[in-house]
């Protein structure tokens, strides 16, 4: 097994390595193949885009499922970003610190809790919401340990689950809300 920085992975895009279509993340290192989306996850991703859109409005960019430059080994391409500023304030470079991530957890959620939350903590995001299509609710995790750069025990101190009914502030917009219900598929419950 080999490590990979983030400027070698950059370098084999720009070299056309990979196939038009494969999905890849450099996540601590390693090349990690993305899973494919079902249309819950498709529709659950879009919703979120458009409850963010509305939330921060404009000095504020919502991208989705592009990159991040998380740290010298890691490019994830999560769900949704915020981000600040205009799309053209990243031509030359992916964004380095989003004030909030969101992923959407359907068969990934192991991977949500685990190894990209203890990511998104080292990094020192202090937003991460888990989208949690099987138990129909959004994790939403703040306070990052970011005390041991590359321990995989990292990750949040304060993690409240929010239900269909519930509403959430970003962090970086205290004074707006998003509605739990607005995230998720109306279809789709799932029963473990």
């Amino acid at each position: 097994m080999r490590r990979w920085t983030r400027a070698e992975y950059d370098r084999l895009i720009d070299l056309g390595i990979f196939q038009p279509g494969e999905h890849l993340e450099l996540l601590g290192g390693h090349l990690i193949v993305s899973e494919p989306q079902g249309t819950l996850h498709a529709t659950a991703v879009g919703l979120v885009e458009d409850a963010l859109r509305a939330c921060f409005g404009s000095g504020w960019v919502v991208r989705g499922q592009m990159p991040i430059a998380l740290d010298d080994e890691s490019e994830p391409e999560p769900d949704v970003a915020v981000v600040s500023g205009s799309r053209r304030d990243y031509e030359t470079a992916h964004p380095a610190r989003p004030v909030l991530v969101v992923e959407v957890a359907e068969s990934s959620l192991a991977t949500d809790r685990g190894t990209k939350a203890a990511l998104y903590a080292r990094a020192g995001i202090e937003d991460y919401w888990i989208v949690n299509l099987i138990d129909r609710v959004v994790e939403v995790c703040r306070d990052p340990v970011t005390t041991a750069a590359q321990s995989a025990d990292s990750g949040y101190r304060d993690i409240v689950i929010r239900r269909p009914g519930d509403s959430i502030a970003p962090v970086a917009r205290p004074d707006a809300s998003v509605g739990v219900a607005a995230l998720l598929p109306r279809s789709g419950y799932y029963v473990r």
